[in-house]
């Protein structure tokens, strides 16, 4: 049984920051990529950002230059620190890890931007 803990969503304003992360646990085994996802009502879930176990990224466009994904390897655990927030941001994000034994999601945690 595989676990991902998601945590540090929240309600920020316009130009504020937060940091989510999600660690990893159970029977996953051989973690490739770790990454964050997000949708919000009424849209499609979309790329936030993606981050290898070599540490190559990815990042939608919407948040290039204001957030930034890590992740500790050793913690199974992927972080990612959203600056510059826009009501825009507003969603549900949720993690996802692709690994050897599986495609994993998280259950998603609330990011609410106020203008």
């Amino acid at each position: 049984q595989v676990q991902l803990v998601e945590s540090g969503g929240g309600l920020v304003q316009a130009g504020g920051s937060l940091r989510l992360s999600c660690a990893a646990s159970g029977s996953i085994y051989r973690i490739n990529a770790m990454g964050w996802y997000r949708q919000a009502p009424g849209k499609q879930r979309e790329l936030a950002a993606t981050i290898t176990s070599g540490g190559n990224t990815n990042y939608g466009d919407s948040v290039k230059g204001r957030f930034t994904i890590s992740r500790d390897n050793a913690k199974n655990t992927v972080y990612l620190q959203m600056n510059s927030l826009k009501p825009e941001d507003t969603a549900l994000y949720y993690c996802n890890v692709y690994a050897f034994t599986g495609d994993y999601w998280g259950r998603g945690t609330q990011v609410t931007v106020s203008s």
